[in-house]
């Protein structure tokens, strides 16, 4: 197996191929950066101009949209009305409103920003109007959209999809986000780590899991001080401020990237007490969360997809 790390998308970014050909991966590898680093530049809200900037900016009036940003916003707003609005991608006001307004990266590195006051603005997805014909949307006066996490999984498959046009086995990891096709030579699974939210050096299991896409979200990750008051990046849409829950961390496996990290934020959005109810028709999908003592519990089919 040949690995590639880089970073990208404030997330460290792992390729992975097998195949005997050092050229034709090398080729991949390279064809898989160039491809990031474009989606990068179209998909982030921390550059004034990147598509979605100019989306953000042209609330009011029709834009319109890219194929690529097409492709994430109409499955984002699949999803949305999926989860009854739990994952809303029109969250970018809130984050803005806690402090999230530059990368994490920034976050980290510089000094607490100005105190705000803590005003609560929600938008309802559902006034989003998209243009099928036209690949053309129309956001309200005043809502902005955040992309961040369904486009990073959007990003890891279609890379993937074209690292195996050079590649019998490949995996593309960024951040939480991952999807796997194939399966290398001799091997019956991937073997994922799952990290411990409580402890990020350590790994609390280590995972075998069938080919698809593997998302994990964590409230413990991107967190940040504000207002007095630790904040973290996963917003509740029903309350506009960070979700208050009893899991740490979520890991989702489905087939589809974008499917896999929405879930794993719903997850954590509604908690252990509805879980179950929103996991019971979903045959194709499956989870395991981490509560706040380290205990590690599964959707019903778990067991199907994760091997520990």
């Amino acid at each position: 197996m040949h690995y590639e790390e880089f970073r990208a998308m404030n997330s460290d970014i792992v390729l992975a191929a097998s195949d005997e050909d050092q050229a034709a991966i090398e080729y991949g590898f390279l064809m898989a950066r160039q491809f990031i680093t474009e989606c990068e530049k179209r998909f982030t809200r921390f550059s004034d101009t990147s598509e979605l900037a100019q989306i953000n900016r042209a609330a009011g009036g029709w834009f319109q949209l890219s194929d690529e940003m097409f492709q994430v916003i109409h499955e984002a707003y699949r999803l949305a009305n999926e989860t009854d609005g739990l994952f809303n991608l029109a969250i970018l006001t809130a984050l803005k409103q806690i402090g999230y307004d530059r990368s994490i990266d920034e976050i980290r590195n510089s000094s607490p920003p100005i105190e705000s006051p803590q005003i609560v603005e929600k938008h309802d997805f559902r006034l989003i109007q998209l243009d099928l014909v036209t690949k053309s949307i129309l956001l309200p006066p005043g809502m902005q959209l955040d992309l961040g996490g369904i486009a990073k999984g959007w990003i890891a498959q279609q890379t993937a999809l074209q690292l195996a046009k050079v590649s019998k086995a490949c995996a593309v990891s960024a951040g939480g986000d991952m999807f796997l096709i194939n399966l290398p030579d001799g091997a019956s699974d991937w073997e994922v780590s799952l990290e411990n939210p409580l402890e990020p050096d350590e790994d609390l299991a280590v995972l075998h899991v069938l080919p698809g896409a593997v998302a994990t979200s964590s409230i413990t990750k991107r967190r940040w001080m504000h207002n007095g008051d630790r904040q973290h990046h996963l917003i509740d849409p029903r309350t506009g401020r960070p979700v208050l829950t009893d899991w740490l961390s979520a890991t989702v496996w489905a087939e589809n990237a974008a499917e896999a990290e929405v879930y794993a934020k719903v997850l954590l959005i509604s908690g252990p007490q509805t879980a179950d109810d929103l996991f019971r028709d979903q045959t194709t999908k499956a989870y395991l969360a981490v509560d706040k003592h380290g205990w590690v519990t599964g959707s019903y089919n778990y067991h199907e997809v994760f091997h520990v």
